[in-house]
């Protein structure tokens, strides 16, 4: 008898169930539920206005993902629940919310629902930038050992800045709040009525190391003799991925149709789940998820300190080695901001009559021209900079437009910046001792646009490999739910022997065009200059812009 596990892949905008037949990966039913409250960066859902760089979510709409889409990928298979073996989670991260002991979210609490506080702070939650500089700049005062770690610099995105300013913002609520949790795990909790913390959230956004645990409570104390005891009262232990967390409770069989007791597997973050979604087990072998943004995640077997990376996990991909993360904080959004905001009305109106949409029809116009044709290179900063620079207060560029520069000029140009953005990564971790050999891409990007995967290639003079899922994140998750179900059940014991039976990698590979590798060689030169002007201190025009912004 065939047996299935389900993965629960919780996006920006949306989530989706994909049920997979364990044996070989195959991909048998989906459903996908768009977040009704989707990000709230603008109000609350009372109206109240939001400061610049919020960006907020409501759980309700996690738990509603459980309850639309695991019954619909039931119905859709007509699978028995019983031969459901294992649930596996992965979301976006780091997405934080505060929480009483027995995990009932603080916005839930009507004395609570008005204020922002309360709610989920997605990962692209940039209001905590302050804080974040702040704690930067007192690591680097105290003399800490494990900054270079994560990279030189503590994001806004991760969990530390966020609780700081939920602390000095919203006092009320983090006096209220019993716990801080990542959502991944806050949806582990909902199933199986245990709190669980995951490693890979934990030591990614969390500055948690196997060896070490948290940074002591002097830091914490340095940084706001309030946040002294947080580990202790507001945290919690932590436990590697690959392992399970316990089983689904009566409450959620009966929400979900799952039978109570199938296993669920401790959460993880939603690019590094892709790696076994890919069959990645080898050192040097990078897969960058593109969407939205974009997310690098490379394997390695020893630990190295690289500037601007996000961080090195032991065990916090694959079982045995070093997972590095990297990643750009504006890739697909840029593209779709240009659309949404910058083309004019002869796009479209071409677009209508030959039937296609505005990405298809553009990326057809650019196809027509040469790397370097159209003067431009743009900097990917629209939404600030992840890595190497780990600055979220850099903001975009576009540089070369003449009266003769075309819609689609600028576009390719949007495209080639994210290239180029991948290749100083890329660069970064090759000059630093962590060398890429193979380079693979996963994501929307890689499966649906070829003109991009070529340039990629084109740009990083390497060839690009594309996953064989267009469901990364569910696939991996429900790899690691069959790791938690465990051979006895039907599954695996070892994520190594289902990563290279589940995971899938397309035949389609994308070779670098020699006549266009000198040509962007060229560009790439003149990005990495723009890059350091205005990125390492020679030029904060963009800060300045930014200040004075908010303070208009």
């Amino acid at each position: 008898m065939a047996k299935y596990a389900i993965g629960l892949d919780y996006g920006t905008l949306s989530g989706r169930a994909l049920l997979v037949d364990v044996s070989d990966g195959k991909e048998i039913a989906t459903s996908v539920f768009e977040y009704p409250h989707a990000v709230m960066d603008e109000c609350l859902p009372d109206g109240k206005k939001l400061g610049m760089d919020w960006a907020l979510q409501h759980p309700q709409d996690y738990l509603d993902v459980l309850s639309n889409t695991i019954p619909a990928v039931i119905k859709e298979s007509q699978v028995d629940p019983a031969d459901i073996i294992g649930v596996g989670i992965d979301f976006t991260t780091c997405t934080v919310l505060p929480v009483l002991a027995d995990s009932t979210p603080l916005c839930f609490l009507p004395e609570y629902a008005g204020n922002p506080h309360a709610y989920v702070k997605l990962w692209k939650h940039h209001a905590a930038q302050p804080y974040a500089n702040k704690l930067n700049d007192i690591a680097r005062e105290l003399g800490v050992d494990w900054l270079d770690t994560f990279g030189g610099k503590i994001s806004s995105e991760w969990l530390v800045p966020k609780i700081w300013q939920t602390l000095d913002e919203a006092p009320e609520i983090y006096e209220k709040a019993d716990k801080f949790i990542e959502a991944a795990d806050w949806v582990v909790w909902q199933l199986c009525g245990k709190e669980t913390r995951n490693a890979c959230c934990a030591g990614y956004k969390a500055i948690w190391n196997k060896k070490n645990g948290y940074p002591p409570k002097s830091f914490f104390k340095a940084l706001d003799p309030r946040l002294e005891n947080l580990v202790e009262d507001k945290l919690g232990p932590v436990t590697p991925i690959g392992e399970k967390a316990g089983e689904v409770t009566a409450k959620m069989a009966e929400l979900t149709g799952l039978r109570e007791g199938t296993a669920v597997a401790i959460a993880t973050a939603d690019a590094h789940v892709a790696v076994p979604a890919v069959g990645i087990t080898r050192e040097g072998e990078l897969l960058a998820i593109m969407g939205t943004s974009t997310c690098h995640i490379l394997l390695g077997s020893t630990e190295k300190q690289v500037p601007g990376m996000c961080g090195v996990v032991e065990d916090g991909v694959m079982p045995g080695l070093y997972g590095y993360e990297a990643g750009q904080c504006c890739v697909g959004d840029s593209f779709q901001w240009y659309i949404d905001n910058c083309l004019p009305e002869s796009i479209y109106n071409e677009a209508k009559e030959k039937g296609v949409n505005i990405h298809k029809l553009l990326r057809e116009k650019c196809s027509a021209k040469k790397p370097g044709e159209s003067g431009l290179i743009a900097l990917d900063w629209f939404n600030g900079n992840r890595s190497v620079l780990c600055d979220i207060d850099l903001t975009g560029v576009i540089l070369g437009i003449t009266l003769q520069t075309k819609p689609e000029d600028i576009y390719r140009a949007l495209i080639e910046s994210t290239a180029y953005g991948t290749r100083m990564i890329v660069d970064t971790f090759n000059e630093n001792g962590v060398k890429v050999n193979t380079f693979y891409a996963a994501g929307g990007i890689s499966q649906k646009d070829p003109m991009t995967m070529q340039i990629y290639s084109d740009v990083l003079n390497m060839p690009v490999k594309i996953a064989g899922t267009t469901q990364c994140g569910s696939l991996g998750s429900a790899i690691l739910g069959a790791v938690a179900a465990g051979r006895a059940n039907g599954g695996y014991d070892d994520v190594y022997e289902a990563a290279g039976i589940m995971g899938k990698v397309r035949d389609t590979v994308y070779y670098p065009n020699p006549e266009n590798i000198e040509i962007y060689n060229k560009l790439y030169a003149e990005y990495k200059t723009l890059h350091d002007y205005f990125g390492r201190g020679a030029n904060d025009v963009m800060k300045r812009l930014k200040k004075i912004a908010s303070e208009g």
